[in-house]
């Protein structure tokens, strides 16, 4: 396969990423594990340097560049953000508007999570927002049953280790309590896999309910379940990184 100049051509992870398949280092790996072809041989290294050539991931043809677009989304809880699950459970993507083109999650909420979901068509706008460096709160208000220690509760803004993995929270705050029920309002910069419930739940607390209201500087609102919003050309232009535009 011929490599042409790199100002005529662009790395094959970038244009899969464009076209709102997966971010660049999802794409690295699916070519890493033979599954990408170009004009109909498969390739084994991402150091590849293309125009306008045909390029296949799993046998099916994936769609030129996408205009990069971003939605808000209010996830109910019993869906999960992956279209692969072995006990084929329910997807957000069933329950998505079918106008809507191919989009690609930034984060995930678990099955039994609700609330904020960013979709968007373009895999690198999904990577830097979920970037830590990136500097994005995520905020979410949790119903958690147990009995509430209050200054445990704050240590968590400096660190806890559970299972060998540390988690922190950004910030913590109890908005309300009822007998052995409380609403807990927590801040993170960083959603490891169900975060929340484990740390919680290391601390004898189980959480009941967990609605992601926030995401960086975008809101849920009033934004009703199941539905979505589009963000505005203006909007995505006023945070954008100019090497994403």
């Amino acid at each position: 396969m011929t490599i042409r100049p790199a100002e005529k051509s662009t790395r094959i992870a970038k244009i899969i990423a464009d076209a709102g398949y997966c971010s660049r280092r999802q794409a690295e790996e699916l070519i890493l594990e033979g599954r990408v072809q170009v004009n109909g041989k498969l390739i084994d290294t991402p150091a590849i340097l293309i125009t306008d050539e045909s390029i296949k991931i799993d046998n099916k043809l994936i769609n030129p560049k996408q205009d990069i677009r971003l939605w808000l989304f209010n996830k109910p809880s019993g869906f999960l953000t992956t279209t692969f699950d072995p006990k084929n459970r329910k997807n957000i993507f069933d329950i998505l508007p079918q106008d809507m083109p191919r989009v690609i999650s930034v984060g995930r909420l678990d099955y039994n999570s609700e609330g904020l979901l960013l979709l968007t068509t373009n895999g690198d706008l999904a990577r830097y927002m979920e970037l830590p460096k990136t500097g994005w709160i995520r905020k979410y208000r949790v119903r958690a049953h147990g009995k509430i220690n209050e200054e445990r509760l704050q240590k968590l803004t400096k660190g806890i280790v559970v299972d060998g993995t540390k988690y922190r929270f950004s910030e913590i705050i109890v908005e309300s309590m009822a007998g052995t029920n409380a609403w807990l309002k927590i801040s993170l910069k960083e959603g490891k896999n169900r975060e929340i419930r484990k740390v919680l739940e290391h601390l004898g607390l189980k959480v009941n309910r967990l609605i992601r209201v926030s995401y960086g500087s975008f809101n849920l609102g009033n934004l009703a379940s199941g539905q979505v919003l589009e963000v505005t050309k203006k909007q995505l232009q006023s945070f954008l990184p100019k090497e994403l535009l």
